[in-house]
């Protein structure tokens, strides 16, 4: 009778509990504990698990408290002091992430604007030297290897280097929105508005227009 009560001891399943928050007091569990009220419980006839062996997962992270949820849902009444305050503390943690990734991210985007802003106060100091090396190039005066040649291919590349892209050429669609029309010259043949001439290049610093082209319109003869 002995033997036959121990196999059917062995024979029972052993059942742990490894939820890292205790239900009953609403406190976090020390690692060990689960293994140790486990094996307190377990008949004495099953192996008890041995203590070096290494835990899995014991440190509790704040991503398994935000993804932390009920098994089955309760009501509200259901639930014991210690389970409501837990529920309460999850709720305040989950709100608190929140607002604080949306503050982050209201940062960062603060701060990319004011990146341009204030690349943009800098290079609009280099627009009137670049309106001169753009007339002196109109006039052959940046041909051959000349050293002012040279300057002024190191100040076009330290432009590019801020994020200034020039545009406005002899053959766009004009477009109100990057164009400025100083004046429109009739042209025969002409079937739509077009940039006729390009009086001040346009300039764009990343996204933002910096500068629109002056140009002239060729617009068709009536």
């Amino acid at each position: 009778m002995t033997d036959e009560n121990q196999n059917q001891n062995q024979d029972d399943p052993i059942i742990r509990d490894k939820r890292r928050i205790d239900p009953e007091t609403g406190e976090v569990r020390q690692p060990g504990t689960e293994g140790a009220d486990a094996d307190a419980s377990a008949p004495s006839g099953a192996p008890a698990e041995s203590a070096d062996a290494p835990a899995a997962d014991d440190e509790l992270t704040v991503e398994d408290i935000l993804n932390a949820a009920p098994e089955e849902p309760v009501q509200g009444g259901d639930l014991s002091p210690a389970e409501q305050l837990a529920a309460e503390r999850l709720g305040d943690l989950q709100r608190v992430t929140a607002e604080y990734a949306n503050y982050r991210k209201r940062t960062e985007a603060g701060r990319e604007v004011e990146r341009e802003r204030t690349t943009g106060e800098v290079a609009k100091v280099l627009l009137p030297v670049l309106d001169d090396l753009d007339r002196a190039d109109k006039h052959g005066d940046l041909e051959g290897d000349a050293p002012f040649t040279q300057i002024a291919a190191k100040l076009r590349g330290a432009a590019e280097k801020l994020g200034l892209k020039p545009f406005g050429a002899v053959g766009e669609t004009f477009d109100p929105n990057v164009h400025e029309a100083i004046f429109q010259q009739p042209t025969p043949g002409a079937e739509g508005e077009t940039v006729l001439d390009v009086v001040e290049t346009g300039y764009h610093l990343g996204s933002t227009l910096l500068r629109a082209a002056k140009v002239v319109v060729a617009v068709p003869a009536s």
